[in-house]
């Protein structure tokens, strides 16, 4: 007996997943399945993207659904329209055979009448994004008070994307009698308030460690100089000629910068970030998927809920701050029992959040070295023989001129002709690499470095830009109102400021200039005291003076008098040349 019959499901259903090519289970499905389809239980799942959640709740979903009762029974919540749709369509495909049952798909950026019209004619399964779900039970033009369960798929990513206050107000329609089910990569503690407060003695599988990355991904990270590296990219890229991937980016500005350079360069790349419209996103997303592009160069935000099953990688341009977001990068690849290959570009200064990683996860780092100007060659050069000696058949208007064509060449060997073929195809390529650099960053020079900042520190200077915001004393802006301002655009960063003006209608102030690209972004255009804000860097600044340690999101700052635990906000307007760690 195969094992997926062993699993407990109906024969209509065992049809449905035989025909799709479902032989043998995952670990997720093997733990899951029968203990959904036993019992009546809450349950805490926590798997890596691409193991086969969706065939763990969506089988027994299907198998549980009453279709004879014409009403709401199961609630599938996702995180994103690309997910949701997903989901539903696995869902339909699971019940091929299952006569009756309908499934219904609600997501923002489509027309909710068309949406309300499904409804009303009838549903046993939605599957939601917790927007359009939300706005649908506003309108009352659906009832999920009498649900069986509820479903919170990749729930770490819909928390990580602003969706609590949704979800709590979701979850409150629904009867108490409902069964949760929660299925993550990652446990944030946002994740555990929402099951202590809305599930009751949870059955917990965990596939693999908590937070861990997937067995069949390699971690791989080259250490490179910040200014090489999309030099770095693009020469990786050139060394693995059939590279599919999506390429993670820390901003909107660096998605879109880094994809027009890969554009201009030659390859088949586009952007995926929270300015696209709902229609431009499709459109990226759909030459993604069918290979037009090849590579999506994305921000952590836009990819969420992306499933793309055959990525042969995914490249961290920038190594993010959150470990989870790493978890769910990496967790692009690596799908479904094949081979996956993460990728990190890192400069020295990032070493260490690559030790924070692999302690999380559990994974070793490979420490890669890019490959040269004269590697990169050799391997084109092979890879594009290897392609045409598999090529079969000739076009039969090739056929035609072929005669007159080897007449042309009678006089040259099978050596000669063959090194003017591939001088034709690649003399361009040897011409860009023939005095191409070294790109590796030397351990060495890595120390020194490290070492010199922490002699500045030491001394009081960093390496800060400066930056103009339209807000001053007239709109009520204080120094530390700017260090507010600059934690709520940056959550979870620590980003160092140095001297603060605040003038009556601006106000400069220095920050790290590493995040100088992600500030002008992230300032531009958020509103802040009841106005806009509009913000500009003027460039590096030379000599900053001291500077002190000032956390994200702490309410505590270096720095100006303190009377107990109160900051005299007027002795530090006067006092210039002071600089906090936010």
């Amino acid at each position: 007996m195969r094992e997926i019959e062993m699993l407990g499901l109906r024969e209509d259903i065992l049809q449905a997943v035989t025909e799709m090519g479902f032989e043998e289970p995952t670990p997720v499905q093997k733990e899951v399945v029968p203990v959904l389809l036993e019992k009546s239980t809450d349950l805490i799942a926590l798997a890596q993207t691409g193991t086969g959640k969706t065939a763990a709740f969506g089988l027994p979903v299907v198998q549980l659904t009453a279709v004879e009762e014409r009403r709401i029974q199961s609630l599938v919540l996702c995180p994103t329209r690309e997910l949701c749709l997903q989901v539903a369509r696995n869902l339909e495909e699971y019940s091929k055979h299952t006569r009756g049952l309908h499934v219904v798909a609600v997501y923002g950026g489509a027309d909710i009448r068309g949406q309300i019209k499904q409804l009303e004619r009838g549903a046993h399964v939605v599957v939601a994004t917790p927007g359009r779900l939300n706005d649908l039970i506003r309108r009352d033009k659906i009832d999920v008070s009498s649900v069986d369960r509820v479903v919170l798929d990749e729930a770490d990513e819909m928390l990580n994307m602003g969706f609590k206050e949704e979800l709590n107000e979701i979850l409150a329609y629904t009867p108490h009698t409902r069964n949760t089910i929660l299925f993550s990569a990652t446990m944030p503690k946002e994740a555990e308030r929402i099951a202590s407060t809305y599930m009751e003695d949870p059955v917990k599988i965990t596939v693999g460690r908590k937070n861990s990355g997937s067995e069949n991904v390699r971690h791989i990270y080259y250490s490179v100089r910040p200014d090489n590296k999309y030099a770095a990219l693009k020469r990786i890229a050139d060394f693995s000629p059939e590279v599919y991937g999506i390429i993670f980016c820390r901003t909107r500005m660096e998605t879109r910068d880094v994809a027009a350079r890969l554009v201009k360069d030659g390859y088949n790349a586009d952007a995926l970030h929270g300015d696209l419209s709902q229609a431009q996103r499709d459109v990226v997303m759909n030459r993604f998927r069918n290979r037009n592009i090849q590579f999506l160069v994305a921000t952590d935000v836009a990819a969420r809920g992306l499933d793309v099953s055959d990525l042969t990688c995914v490249i961290n341009y920038n190594i993010p701050e959150d470990v989870e977001n790493y978890t769910h990068r990496s967790g692009r690849t690596g799908r479904a029992g094949r081979q996956g290959l993460s990728i990190s570009l890192v400069s020295g200064r990032e070493l260490g959040r690559v030790r924070q990683i692999e302690r999380i996860i559990g994974r070793k780092f490979e420490k890669g070295l890019i490959p040269s100007g004269k590697e990169v060659c050799r391997k084109q050069m092979l890879h594009y023989t290897e392609t045409l000696a598999e090529q079969s058949g000739i076009h039969e208007e090739l056929a035609e001129v072929l005669p007159e064509a080897i007449a042309k060449f009678e006089d040259l060997s099978k050596e000669e002709l063959i090194g003017r073929l591939l001088a034709a195809n690649f003399n361009e390529l040897f011409e860009y690499y023939e005095k191409a650099s070294d790109l590796n960053e030397k351990e060495r020079k890595v120390r020194e470095r490290d070492r010199n900042d922490r002699d500045n520190k030491r001394r009081g200077r960093s390496n800060f830009a400066r930056f103009h915001i339209n807000l001053g004393q007239s709109q009520g802006l204080t120094p530390v109102k700017v260090i507010d301002l600059v934690n709520r655009v940056s959550p979870k960063m620590q980003i160092e400021i140095g001297k603060i003006e605040v003038n009556r209608k601006a106000t400069r102030f220095d920050a790290d200039r590493e995040f100088a690209e992600h500030l002008v972004e992230a300032l531009n255009g958020y509103r802040f005291l009841n106005h806009t804000v509009l913000a500009e860097c003027a460039g590096e600044v030379a000599d900053e003076g001291r500077s002190e340690r000032f956390r994200g999101g702490n309410k505590r700052s270096g720095g100006g008098r303190r009377d107990g635990n109160r900051r005299d906000n007027r002795s530090y307007d006067r006092r210039r040349g002071n600089g906090y760690k936010k």
